[in-house]
Formats: C-alpha cells, sequence, structure tokens
C-alpha cells in the first residue's frame, strides 16, 4: 500500500477507534454546503462526518474487530461517528433528510451488533440519553417511594388516632 493509503487508513482508524456508533450513509447529490451544513448540526451532538473511501472503510472496520458492512459499503459513502449518543446523532440525521431529502442512510453499527437503516430510524425516535436514564431512574425510585408511603402509613395512623383521642378528651 502506498504512503498515502497507509496514512488515511490510520487516520480514519485513529478516528473510529473505541467509538460507540458509526453510521453509514450515501451523500450522493448532496453540496459541499449542504455538507458542511450537515456537519455544524452534528457537532452539537459530539458526533462528526467523514467521507471515506469504502476499501479504506472496509479495511478499518477489519482492523477494529468490527462487523462486516460490505452490503453497506457501496457507492459514496459518509460516516458519522461519535463518542457519546447515537440517539441525537440520528436524529440530526434524520431530521436533515427530512429538509434536503439527502443523504441517503446504508446502515451502521452500534457497539459491535449491525444496523439496519430502519434500526437507524428507530433509534433517532428515541428521547436523549439524559430523559432515557431519568426515566430508568424513575423506575427505580417508584419501588422505594411505595415502601416508604407503606412504612410511614401505620405511624400516620396512630398520630391520627391519638390527635382525634386528644379532641375528644378536650
Amino acid at each position: 500500500m502506498r504512503a498515502e493509503k497507509t496514512s488515511i487508513a490510520n487516520e480514519i482508524k485513529t478516528r473510529l477507534t473505541g467509538v460507540p456508533f458509526v453510521i453509514l450513509t450515501d451523500f450522493t447529490g448532496l453540496s459541499v454546503q449542504g455538507f458542511t451544513e450537515l456537519r455544524g448540526r452534528l457537532s452539537k451532538a459530539n458526533a462528526r462526518a467523514l467521507v471515506v473511501k469504502n476499501s479504506m472503510m472496509r479495511r478499518t472496520l477489519k482492523d477494529l474487530n468490527m462487523p462486516d458492512l460490505n452490503g453497506a459499503l457501496q457507492g459514496p459513502t459518509a460516516v458519522v461517528y461519535g463518542e457519546k449518543d447515537v440517539a441525537a446523532a440520528a436524529g440530526i440525521l434524520k431530521t436533515f433528510i427530512k429538509e434536503f431529502k439527502k443523504p441517503k442512510l446504508k446502515g451502521g453499527i452500534l457497539d459491535k451488533a449491525v444496523l439496519s437503516a430502519t434500526d437507524i430510524e428507530t433509534i433517532a425516535d428515541l428521547p436523549p440519553r439524559e430523559v432515557l436514564q431519568a426515566q430508568l431512574l424513575g423506575l427505580f425510585n417508584s419501588p422505594a417511594a411505595t415502601l416508604v408511603r407503606l412504612l410511614n402509613a401505620p405511624a400516620s395512623q396512630f398520630a391520627q388516632v391519638i390527635k382525634a383521642k386528644a379532641e375528644k378528651a378536650a
């Protein structure tokens, strides 16, 4: 492999090392200005977009022990990746696609599991990570709150009986 190609492959590998998600898109017909707009929106979700050659992407996926996406690696490919919330990045992509009718989702990887374009659209409809965490915390707290109310009920009832007895005596 030529030195330039090795350098490019190493750059892609460096960027994708340790990322929890990779989303592949076909950016055919998307102008440079449109791609710049997409990158700007993705940066708000701590995600990035990178145009890659399919052969370089195949090699990078193999080097990083990620699943094979050969079916998705056809035609012009842009990779969206990030280190945090896949739902936020997928949501931005979905909104962008609705607005501009481009790019087209090809597939992706989430924690070494292969995703279809439909899977990515489903993930895009999820609430942000913080909201999901709050909902989960609420589920954990609900039984504890119920238990506290149940434990306090006899003491509360006892206090009400004593109060009623005191009022009756007075």
